[in-house]
């Protein structure tokens, strides 16, 4: 049977580009459907915009730490409308190289929502397409939890980048990763900042040595954080959002403009058609094998609507991964081990490998942990109490370092140079070996007894 196209791909974010250009490259005929912006969630609603606002978070503490180096900093002002339309700015800017890199790539872009009429023909806007294998890489979106009462007048973090005027106050609900970014960058810009979670700590499912130190300094940045909340309810008043809160502790609080829902995302499955194919789903999820092949052999699914692990680089991976597979003669299968990840909060922190507590499990009284607490020297000066915290974990029946963790300034680009050395299955010994660079807080990593 001949068909329009050789591949198709439903979405434009991190993973649908990848895996479109490379099939390109290898001579493949390749459509995509993207109703929204190229880019997906990173480029328009996550990493990037969400990045931009971080680095201009941290300005405010810049300025007071410069007196400890001589600087006189006088009177300073944050333009909340400048910072915002220079963020979307860069968003459009980026949304232009996309168009023109798979303009470039002879990737075809139709710019409209794409729903399964059968396992081989889709809706495209006002067209019908048929191809061979078909991709789905329509990401994830964030969701509101149901069981509040006035969730509704809360917005997402897909809404923040829009914002028309900076929240003098904001309550932020939820404590993983995207709340408390978003928290701490809120706070850095000078918004009074509160935020409410269910459980006794922030980001479940790091390393509780990482948790408890970022708590710990976001509490002592001013973020004022209730934990332990069972029920809780929003009303929209005349002075803007009341929030009351009860639980371990009682809170009510009454916020400007914005309360913020970060409670999580899901797949954005809706309106696909994906009944119209033998495509499953699992746990809201595309249900995919270790080759992101669903239940109908030529089509796949790549990215956060895998619901596997939801980062851009994993995405671009697992899409470059099967274009090689598929389209340039290799076998490439993604490998979920020691996968790197980062958190920008105020402090920073980044983390590979396992945490103490899976590490633990696995080779119980044969894990050794190495932990440094300190204070670096950028702080000396300035005569802040700003900690830097360190961890390596070790299997002392190989030798191998299983797992890193870092608190502290630039934990991310550090602990990406350490993730090399911890994939390509470095022991405790080899970063012994290691001559550090000094004075650098990175050396701690090879300086641990």
């Amino acid at each position: 049977m001949s068909y329009d196209y050789d591949l198709f791909v439903i979405g434009a974010g991190s993973g649908g580009i990848a895996t479109a250009r490379r099939a390109a490259e290898y001579g493949a005929k390749v459509g995509v459907a993207e109703y929204g912006r190229l880019g997906g969630t990173c480029v328009n609603r996550g990493c990037v915009p969400k990045k931009l606002m971080v680095y201009a978070s941290h300005f405010g503490e810049q300025f007071e730490e410069a007196g400890g180096y001589g600087w006189h900093v006088g009177d300073r002002q944050f333009n909340w409308s400048k910072l915002i339309t220079a963020v979307n700015d860069e968003v459009t800017r980026l949304n232009g190289i996309y168009q023109r890199m798979l303009d470039q790539s002879r990737v075809e872009v139709i710019p409209a929502r794409a729903r399964f009429l059968d396992s081989h023909t889709l809706d495209v806007g006002d067209r019908k397409v048929t191809a061979e294998r078909i991709l789905i890489a329509v990401g994830g979106r964030p969701v509101k939890p149901t069981n509040i009462s006035g969730i509704d007048y809360t917005i997402t973090s897909d809404d923040i980048f829009h914002l028309p005027e900076q929240p003098q106050r904001a309550v932020i609900i939820g404590g993983g990763y995207i709340g408390c970014e978003f928290a701490c960058i809120l706070n850095g810009l000078g918004t009074e900042v509160t935020q409410i979670i269910r459980g006794d700590r922030v980001l479940r499912g790091f390393d509780d040595d990482l948790r408890n130190e970022i708590q710990a300094a976001m509490q002592a940045h001013g973020i004022r954080l209730y934990t332990g909340i069972r029920n809780l309810s929003i009303t929209k008043t005349e002075y803007g959002l009341e929030v009351k809160a009860h639980g371990d502790c009682d809170t009510d609080v009454v916020v400007d403009a914005v309360g913020l829902a970060a409670t999580g995302r899901r797949p954005n499955l809706d309106n696909l058609g994906i009944e119209n194919t033998q495509v499953e789903i699992q746990a809201g999820a595309i249900a995919v094998n270790e080759r992101s092949q669903t239940a109908e052999p030529h089509i796949y699914a790549v990215g956060d609507c895998t619901d596997r692990v939801n980062l851009t680089p994993v995405a671009i991976a697992e899409g470059r991964a099967l274009a090689d597979t598929i389209f340039g003669g290799k076998s490439v299968q993604m490998a979920y081990d020691n996968i790197p990840t980062a958190i920008f909060t105020t402090p920073e922190a980044a983390t590979v490998g396992l945490t103490e507590e899976e590490a633990r499990e696995l080779y119980g009284d044969a894990l050794k942990v190495y932990r440094s607490k300190f204070r670096a020297m950028y702080y000396t000066l300035p005569d802040k109490q700003e900690k830097t915290l360190m961890k390596l974990l070790v299997d002392t029946n190989t030798d191998k370092v299983v797992g890193a963790h870092m608190v502290g300034d630039h934990a991310a680009e550090i602990i990406q140079g350490v993730a090399i050395a911890i994939k390509s299955g470095a022991t405790k010994t080899n970063f012994d070996d290691t001559v550090g660079i000094h004075p650098s807080s990175a050396e701690e990593f090879v300086t641990m007894r």
